[in-house]
């Protein structure tokens, strides 16, 4: 990438930091790294987009006896049945999340991610082999679950940890396409599903691919090296030197590196000195809400997390086919159909934005323009569900089919801010000790409130408002507080090096560390107030 590809990319990428650091480290190696973690959102991806299709199967719903629960309140019946499957998912994964974070401590996060892919592979085929046995479907989805939430928490760190700081945005984002791309490929796996297979194997066959992105993600993994960030704080700091090397394509001697493992040592020292050393699980804990700049920054993620999921995305992600019927669409067929056409829509907004503005527009201004955007969607859908509802056998009406392109706005307007970079910017902005329990507890906020969202979403459209209306007047209105949100309290982070969000938080004063980039062009690394010494070291 050092040739023709870097300069296409500097073409795409405009900050600061791209004008300076050495080309070799926009290289193919660490596009290939992030892509094979990136599995991981696939994972979640096409979770979402199967389980939203097969709910709505007439088949799925003889063999879990849906048509069971009586006539009384049966609509009612039929959606908490729906949001339990949904939802108990959401369980396993605000679990999973949480235990990633220790045992990723511990072991690394490459072995953290081997393990989530197989709990995964293991959940989807216990879900495939469930025959109609509701408690097997249950204990399927809380095992997934627990699969993707370690994958949730994981994936974004690893990236971060290893990813150069002008294209890091970028790199983390890769998570957000790899879910969209799973969710677009499970849209229509349902969608052909339900044209071409009969009986169970209509829902069997969508379940059982979801073995797929584990699969996928295991085997990459296994080609893939440690975070050498996660090396440099368990004191393995000639292998994490290595390591760094490797990823950035250049000698070890290389100033570049050696400017950056001096900031990772500059970090953790501090980072030590702040809570007296402590290594343990409670010290860091402490480090986290005792540090002024650190309980910021876990604060902030928490809150992003939230309001990611308050959007309303995956009340359309999980239910889309209820949701099109709602706006009009009649037939099983023509709204998976819709359904597998959104799911296009998300994958090719988001690879837009990750290509031409995820590291040059930035961070916060992301948040703030599609913030409202997603607003003026989902009040459209409210106004229009309120006062021209479809009609069962009239055709569409023209407002009907403003509001379908609303949908498919609020997917690319997602796409192009609160997706992808909410899980950029919480797997950046902590410190090196603490980055893995920020994105764990950022990771948890996000299915506890996923799980929120999936469970009330089906009650919700039946019970607030005509068609449910509002529900979309609800998430409007958060959207409008988030932009409040992102404008007073999200700094830009966009080109900044992970050691230098201390600086960014009020944390660390690098002033007497010389910019990786710089280091890199002039040759020497100033050390002068960390070692006492000014190092000069030959430009490779």
């Amino acid at each position: 990438m050092a040739g023709a590809g870097y300069r296409l990319l500097s073409r795409i990428v405009r900050n600061d930091a791209m004008k300076v650091d050495p080309p070799e480290i926009y290289n193919l190696r660490v596009f290939l790294l992030a892509c094979a973690s990136c599995f991981g959102g696939t994972l979640f991806g096409m979770d979402i987009g199967i389980i939203g299709g097969v709910i709505t199967l007439p088949t799925f719903e003889t063999a879990f006896g849906y048509s069971k629960l009586g006539k009384a309140n049966a609509k009612l019946a039929d959606a908490n049945l729906s949001a339990n499957i949904v939802s108990v998912m959401q369980c396993g994964a605000f679990l999973g999340a949480l235990v990633a974070n220790p045992c990723s401590d511990r072991w690394g996060r490459k072995p953290g991610l081997l393990g989530a892919a197989l709990f995964a592979a293991l959940g989807g085929m216990m879900q495939a082999a469930s025959s109609g046995n509701l408690g097997c479907l249950y204990a399927g989805r809380f095992v997934e679950g627990l699969g993707l939430g370690a994958a949730t928490m994981l994936t974004p760190t690893y990236i971060s940890e290893n990813a150069p700081r002008a294209t890091r945005g970028m790199l983390v984002g890769l998570y957000q396409l790899f879910e969209t791309m799973g969710a677009m490929l499970a849209f229509w796996i349902n969608y052909g599903s339900q044209l071409h297979i009969k009986g169970n194997g209509q829902w069997q066959v969508p379940l059982a691919m979801q073995c797929l992105p584990p699969t996928l993600l295991f085997i990459g993994m296994l080609l893939c090296n440690e975070s050498p960030r996660w090396l440099a704080r368990t004191d393995r700091w000639e292998e994490s030197s290595r390591t760094l090397a490797h990823v950035r394509k250049l000698p070890e001697d290389h100033p570049y590196v050696q400017a950056e493992m001096l900031e990772m040592q500059r970090q953790l020292e501090e980072e030590l000195n702040s809570v007296n050393g402590g290594k343990g699980f409670w010290p860091i804990v402490k480090e986290m809400w005792t540090v002024p700049s650190n309980r910021k920054r876990a604060i902030l993620s928490i809150v992003l997390m939230i309001c990611q999921q308050m959007t309303g995305t995956n009340a359309i992600n999980y239910y889309a086919p209820t949701i099109f019927t709602n706006l009009g669409i009649t037939g099983n067929s023509n709204s998976l159909f819709a359904t597998g056409i959104y799911g296009i829509v998300k994958m090719v907004a988001c690879g837009l934005f990750l290509i031409f503005l995820a590291d040059t527009l930035g961070r916060r201004w992301s948040f703030v323009w599609t913030g409202i955007a997603m607003a003026i969607a989902m009040f459209y859908l409210g106004f229009y569900v309120r006062f021209d509802p479809p009609v069962t056998g009239e055709p569409v009406s023209p407002a009907g089919y403003v509001a379908l392109v609303m949908v498919y706005l609020f997917a690319a307007f997602f796409q192009f801010g609160w997706g992808p970079v909410c899980w950029i910017y919480v797997s950046e902005i902590p410190t090196s000790r603490l980055r893995g329990l920020n994105v764990a507890l950022a990771a948890a906020t996000q299915w506890l409130f996923n799980l929120v969202v999936a469970r009330a979403t089906p009650v919700m459209l039946v019970t607030v408002g005509n068609h449910g209306y509002g529900t979309y007047f609800i998430f409007g209105s958060f959207c409008v507080c988030m932009v409040l949100i992102a404008w007073f309290f999200v700094p830009e982070t966009k080109g900044i090096s992970l050691e230098r969000m201390d600086e960014l938080f009020g944390g660390v004063d690098f002033g007497d560390i010389e910019d990786v980039g710089q280091a890199a062009r002039t040759g020497v690394l100033e050390k002068g107030k960390l070692e006492g010494e000014s190092v000069q070291v030959e430009k490779v």
